[in-house]
């Protein structure tokens, strides 16, 4: 997997990402990304880029009022040495006794 702007994992031909096609989105800056297989998709051109994570801030719970987690129902996407939780339309990644938006 690429986290910037270079490789894709599928083509527009193969999937086309779109408000009915099962992918949850996350809001990376101007765009939305699609999360597929555990990835970030933004489409380019005829191609899908795998994103890296948006600028990190602060959740908007604490693990006392959620804790992510293999059962907890929100998918899952790899960031280098751990894994985020897409919650809300975010990327929720332990920190402590709170989570931080990835």
């Amino acid at each position: 997997m690429t986290t910037d702007h270079h490789g894709a994992e599928h083509s527009v031909a193969e999937h086309e990402h779109g408000t009915d096609c099962g992918h949850e989105t996350v809001q990376h800056g101007d765009h939305v990304d699609y999360v597929h297989d555990g990835h970030l998709h933004a489409l380019d051109g005829d191609h899908y880029d795998e994103h890296g994570s948006a600028p990190e801030r602060k959740a908007e719970h604490s693990v006392a009022e959620h804790e992510h987690g293999a059962d907890c129902g929100h998918e899952t996407v790899q960031h280098g040495d751990h894994v985020d939780y897409v919650h809300d339309g975010h990327l929720h990644a332990l920190d402590g006794d709170h989570y931080d938006e990835h």
